[in-house]
């Protein structure tokens, strides 16, 4: 019994400096994107865009669709969804590839401000610092206006006032 009371133990241990070791470089590499760049100066830049629509501007239907779609528990989560990113992680896990994502709204809004689009773990953590700022620093609904503003609807179009310009008329 005490050995294997000890091979716990040395488990626990490896696996912690593991998960030190990734939540570490995922803050190197949050604090190198907001040393480039600060979150407010990049919402800033995004807000002062002439063609930025605010959350005021959005119908209800079409808001209740996205969140539907992209993030059910929007509204009640702290930017992490828990039970996406658990859903995605055995899925990925059992395809032994990366085959869906459980990224929240307020992730993808960290990840179009701050970061690339590789997928890489380190990147993942990074966003959650991201995250914790946004969910801290602003409402849901202007997360909500973030996200419509800087996301990539096809055709090249990155934002909803292009994609609905080009696309519906």
């Amino acid at each position: 019994m005490k050995l294997f009371k000890k091979i716990l133990l040395v488990i626990a241990i490896i696996i912690t400096i593991i998960l030190f070791y990734c939540v570490l470089n995922g803050y190197f590499l949050y604090k190198e994107a907001i040393d480039e760049k600060s979150i407010n100066d990049r919402i800033s830049n995004l807000q002062n865009d002439e063609h930025f629509v605010h959350y005021s501007d959005i119908p209800d239907y079409y808001a209740n669709a996205v969140i539907s779609i992209e993030d059910h528990r929007f509204y009640y989560h702290k930017g992490l969804d828990i039970i996406s990113t658990l859903r995605a992680l055995v899925t990925n896990i059992k395809a032994r590839d990366i085959k869906e994502g459980g990224s929240s709204i307020t992730q993808q809004v960290a990840k179009n401000l701050c970061f690339t689009q590789e997928k890489n773990l380190y990147r993942k953590i990074a966003e959650l610092f991201v995250v914790y700022n946004l969910e801290k620093d602003f409402s849901k609904e202007e997360i909500f206006e973030l996200y419509i503003n800087n996301i990539y609807y096809g055709n090249g179009y990155y934002n909803i006032y292009d994609a609905s310009m080009r696309l519906f008329w």
